[in-house]
C-alpha cells in the first residue's frame, strides 16, 4: 500500500488535504486535533512516525494580502464576497516534519493558526524535543501553545513587545533598545 493511502486510512477524516510535491508528502489537520492526528501516526504500527526532526511556523499574511488586492474594484469579472462575507483565512501555520527510524519515511504535517487566535495545543505530551521548538515558534510568531510545560521567550528577552518573524515586523525594528549591565 502507498504512503498517501496508509496516511489516509490512519487519519481518515482528520486528514483535510494530502499534498505531494516532488515525492515529499505534505498532510494538513484542523488545530483542534493535532494531538489526535500526531499520536495516530507515531502509533500506527504500518507508519511509525516516531520523531519529532523540527517544528516550526510560518506567516502567510503576504499571500492572502497578494491574493485580495489583485482584485481591483472597477476591475471585471465574477463578483467576489465583501472582506466582511468571508472568514478570515488562517494566518500562520504551524509545521511538524515526521520521521519514520524504522522506515526512513518522512513526512510534514500542517495545521493552519488564525490570527485571532493564536493557540494550538502543545505536542510535548508527545515528544519532549518539542518543548524548545515551541517556545521559539513561541517567541517569532507569538503562537501560544496550550499545555506547554514552560513558555516564555526563548530568544528575545522577556519584556520585548513584539514577535519579530511576523511579516508585519519591520526590518529595521521598532526602536526597541535594551541595555546590558554586566557585573
Amino acid at each position: 500500500m502507498e504512503l498517501k493511502d496508509m496516511i489516509r486510512g490512519c487519519l481518515g477524516p482528520l486528514a483535510v488535504a494530502i499534498d505531494e510535491f516532488r515525492g515529499d508528502l505534505s498532510v494538513e489537520v484542523p488545530k483542534s486535533h493535532i494531538i489526535d492526528a500526531l499520536r495516530r501516526l507515531k502509533d500506527d504500527p504500518g507508519l511509525g512516525f516516531d520523531f519529532l526532526s523540527d517544528l516550526f511556523g510560518v506567516d502567510n499574511s503576504e499571500i492572502y494580502k497578494k491574493k485580495t488586492a489583485s482584485k481591483k474594484p472597477g476591475d471585471e469579472g465574477p463578483e467576489t464576497p465583501s472582506e466582511n462575507d468571508m472568514p478570515s483565512p488562517p494566518r500562520f501555520d504551524v509545521i511538524y516534519l515526521l520521521l519514520s527510524l524504522k522506515t526512513n519515511r518522512r513526512l510534514r504535517v500542517k495545521a493552519r493558526i488564525a490570527e485571532d487566535d493564536p493557540v494550538i495545543d502543545s505536542v510535548t505530551s508527545i515528544w519532549k524535543a518539542a518543548t524548545w521548538p515551541e517556545r521559539e515558534v513561541f517567541d517569532m510568531y507569538g503562537i501560544r501553545f496550550k499545555g506547554h510545560p514552560d513558555l516564555r521567550r526563548l530568544l528575545m528577552w522577556d519584556e520585548f513587545p513584539a514577535h519579530p518573524l511576523r511579516k508585519d515586523y519591520p526590518l529595521e525594528g521598532m526602536g526597541e533598545e535594551r541595555c546590558l549591565i554586566y557585573e
